[in-house]
């Protein structure tokens, strides 16, 4: 299962997120489920890096499937709305496969 963990403040601005895992939908080179998840995470952090002055930090491990995005600075209005597609777009893959593919939660931090 793909865990998604989206941090908030407590003014509702996003601090970052944590995506942890694979879907096991099918096997590895054939997972749409993973697939889908993969180019919207990678391009919302693509897009902030290439279209925003946001200041930001990425972690990753592949075998485990992480990707820990945080911004290090106040988030921008660009950023926001990157960020707002992300969670929009996952919502959706979250509830057409609701098979205990992918979690989604939102975290005040």
């Amino acid at each position: 299962m793909i865990q998604i963990t989206i941090y908030k403040n407590s003014s509702d601005n996003y601090i970052g997120f944590k995506s942890l895992g694979h879907a096991g939908y099918a096997d590895s080179g054939h997972d749409i489920v993973c697939a889908a998840v993969s180019v919207l995470v990678i391009n919302t952090v693509n897009s902030i890096e290439e279209f925003t002055e946001d200041k930001i930090e990425i972690k990753t491990d592949e075998k485990k499937g992480l990707i820990e995005f945080r911004f290090t600075e106040h988030i921008s209005e660009r950023a926001t709305l990157l960020m707002n597609s992300l969670e929009l777009g996952l919502q959706g893959i979250e509830q057409d496969y609701n098979d205990g593919y992918i979690r989604i939660q939102i975290k005040e931090v």
